[in-house]
């Protein structure tokens, strides 16, 4: 499965007719370039599990930045770093599910 089909899934188990209404995912570009991902964490699982950021920084064009911030992951990352992104939340939330299913 690839990373956007794995983010259109996480989206739609969130979406109960009222959450979407509130929040969301957002992808834009930058114009420095790159990419800015935010995708909200309120009245999700993620809302109250710690998130340790990441940041790579090898080059003015080759750079990734992601934290949780005010309960929003935030991504941003240069023009090549779109599935990256989406790769750190992705496996931030394979890393919780498992946790999960490990105490249920």
């Amino acid at each position: 499965m690839t990373r956007l089909a794995e983010l259109q899934n996480w989206y739609a188990a969130h979406c109960n007719g009222e959450w979407e209404h509130s929040y969301g995912v957002k992808i834009d570009s930058l114009d420095n370039p790159g990419w800015w991902v935010k995708i909200d964490l309120i009245g999700t699982e993620l809302e109250q599990i710690e998130f340790t950021p990441q940041a790579e920084h090898r080059s003015d064009t080759d750079w990734l930045d992601c934290k949780v911030e005010d309960k929003i992951f935030k991504g941003a990352g240069d023009s090549l770093k779109l599935e990256s992104i989406l790769g750190v939340f992705l496996d931030w939330v394979k890393q919780h599910e498992i946790h999960s299913h490990e105490t249920a």
